[in-house]
């Protein structure tokens, strides 16, 4: 009997009622690492679940091309795509689904901006973010005690407040902002779902929205610009002409969605493992700076919050002894390749100062995640703040999952906790 058919390496719901198929990758890293899926509803898949073979493949984007698409497309959509039509986001430019050499021309648009030097900038924005969120909680507290739910109290606010801030969206409009990026990578979800019967339909309202939101601001930055990344956008060239509408929307959408649902669900996995892990936990407390920054990374490790990304192969290629065809997709599961025995000892144990700890959470290659340094920012500076005034924490019921895989995680995680008040 196959190992799997990779249905359940993709299923939304599967991911919402068990979490991410940690046995079945295990199995397939031991027993077919290069393992060939065709599931009824999606176009067939090569599933790739070693860290090596993962970093091989990233390595070669003339090879293994993102152009063709990055999520496993459904027959039915592959066969409308093969008659050409698009839908608004098939349509968009966004720098992960470029090849060589438009990425490269295209990743220095914003590379500049988010470099750890230039990042700076916006310290005080971060930092203040995760003192008020804090501080919040804090004042909660009723005879030294609070409870919330700390994904949609805290973990998504953190990114959220950060990322407006940069891309110039107003602070009133932040909700919605939110729920377009929660209807864009959870929209399998009940919670997020949109009223539109067809998920096509639906892709083709919210893609509406998102260029008629950002449009607005882009025109503003053109019209007067300001010294923000939302400014540099809307006014950035590339082979000396300004860089083109679909283009400079695409580094808008993909700035804000990829950047805040990721953070967001590193954050709420990151707590979650703190709150199941308490040894782990009064390490971070006992001395919050000098351990925070070994702790994100180990937190995006355990969460892998982007789990997938998938590639297609330009031309015949031989890997671990199977023959991939030129024009086979590959998923390339990062989740499973920071859990991979060859490279990390005990990869199911959860430590805060693992090291080396050379996780694919951020990717790597020519992909590799351009906000990673502002992911590691905004997440150092909020877990530092809260673990190291945090007293007690414990759950208050199950932690409830995204049924979402390609960006997945803690949709919902009710705690009650204790805080000192600051410093």
């Amino acid at each position: 009997m196959a190992i799997t058919d990779g249905t359940d390496l993709l299923e939304p719901q599967a991911y919402a009622t068990r979490g991410y198929p940690h046995d079945i990758w295990q199995r397939l890293r031991r027993e077919s690492p290069v393992h060939w899926c065709e599931p009824i509803e999606l176009v067939p898949f090569w599933a790739i679940t070693k860290h090596a073979h993962i970093s091989e493949i990233s390595k070669q984007p003339d090879v293994f091309e993102s152009g063709k698409g990055i999520v496993p497309a459904t027959r039915e959509i592959a066969e409308r795509m093969a008659r050409g039509e698009k839908g608004p986001f098939d349509v968009m430019q966004t720098i992960i689904t470029m090849d060589p050499p438009k990425h490269r021309k295209y990743r220095k648009v914003a590379s500049p901006f988010f470099t750890p030097q230039a990042l700076g900038r916006i310290d005080d924005v971060v930092q203040a973010s995760a003192r008020n969120l804090v501080d919040r909680l804090y004042d909660k507290q009723v005879g030294g005690e609070g409870t919330c739910d700390f994904v949609t109290e805290v973990a998504v606010e953190h990114p959220l407040r950060i990322l407006c801030s940069i891309l110039g969206v107003p602070e009133g409009d932040d909700a919605v902002i939110l729920r377009l990026t929660q209807e864009l990578f959870a929209g399998e979800d009940p919670e997020f779902k949109r009223s539109e019967a067809d998920r096509q339909e639906a892709l083709r309202a919210l893609g509406i929205e998102f260029l008629t939101y950002f449009g607005k601001i882009i025109a503003e930055r053109r019209a007067n610009p300001r010294d923000d990344l939302a400014g540099l956008l809307a006014n950035a060239q590339v082979d000396g002409a300004r860089m083109g509408d679909i283009e400079t929307l695409g580094y808008y959408l993909i700035t804000f969605t990829a950047g805040h649902d990721t953070t967001r669900n590193a954050i709420a996995g990151g707590m979650h493992a703190l709150i199941e892990h308490p040894a782990e936990r009064a390490k971070l407390h006992a001395d919050p700076e000098g351990r925070v920054a070994d702790a994100v990374e180990e937190i995006v490790r355990w969460t892998t919050p982007v789990n997938y990304m998938m590639r297609t192969a330009a031309r015949d290629y031989e890997l671990a002894g199977a023959k991939i065809r030129a024009g086979d997709r590959a998923v390339l599961f990062y989740a499973s390749a920071n859990r991979d025995e060859d490279v990390f000892e005990a990869p199911y144990e959860f430590r805060i100062d693992r090291h080396p700890n050379p996780h694919l959470g951020f990717g790597i290659g020519e992909h590799f995640c351009l906000g990673s340094h502002l992911a590691r920012r905004s997440q150092r500076a909020l877990f530092s703040e809260f673990v190291g005034r945090l007293q007690d924490v414990e759950r208050l019921g199950a932690a409830e999952r995204l049924a979402a895989s390609f960006v997945a995680g803690i949709k919902h995680l009710p705690i009650r906790y204790r805080l000192a008040p600051r410093a």
